[in-house]
């Protein structure tokens, strides 16, 4: 693999100047406004689920590059994440194991970077398990405990350990 920054990126499908905005944040990503490297990789991401991965080899390059977390990444993150939790996605259990998934992961260090836009999510998460007509009852089980997970600080209890889990440990 190399050393960090010197890997071939499949970056073709983008215009010549984002390619060049992509090489200058992989090789020195303080040259660059990485926030709006984020948005690009972001964007193209929800075009492109094949790039999904790029994008994850590319931010984690930059992250090794530049040393420290990638702040920029925070509110790029939180659009994924809110795109995730309209109706139209709640409605599909892949994308709602997603969204759990990533929460379960990363939601208490996203939180305690903006905690009023995980606010705002989960007030949409909450209205999308009491309202959306349709939900199956897989995505139901998972909001309600990405609901109580965060309820419980980031924290699986016990109860809710074998409410949630006691078919898959039996």
């Amino acid at each position: 693999m190399g050393e960090p920054g010197h890997e071939e990126y499949e970056i073709q499908a983008f215009d010549a100047e984002t390619q060049r905005l992509l090489k200058t944040a992989l090789k020195e990503p303080g040259a660059v406004d990485l926030e709006k490297v984020a948005n690009v990789i972001v964007d193209q991401s929800l075009k492109d689920c094949m790039f999904s991965k790029e994008a994850g080899r590319i931010c984690y390059t930059i992250i090794q590059v530049n040393n420290m977390p990638m702040m920029a990444l925070v509110n790029p993150v939180y659009d994924c994440l809110f795109r995730l939790a309209q109706p139209d996605s709640l409605h599909k259990e892949e994308e709602v194991d997603c969204l759990v998934l990533q929460l379960h992961r990363i939601g208490e260090q996203l939180e305690k970077m903006n905690g009023q836009r995980m606010d705002e999510l989960f007030g949409l998460l909450r209205d999308g398990f009491l309202l959306q007509d349709g939900l199956s009852s897989l995505s139901q089980l998972l909001l309600l405990e990405l609901i109580e997970f965060r309820a419980a600080g980031w924290r699986t209890t016990p109860a809710a350990q074998r409410y949630y889990y006691s078919e898959v440990s039996d």
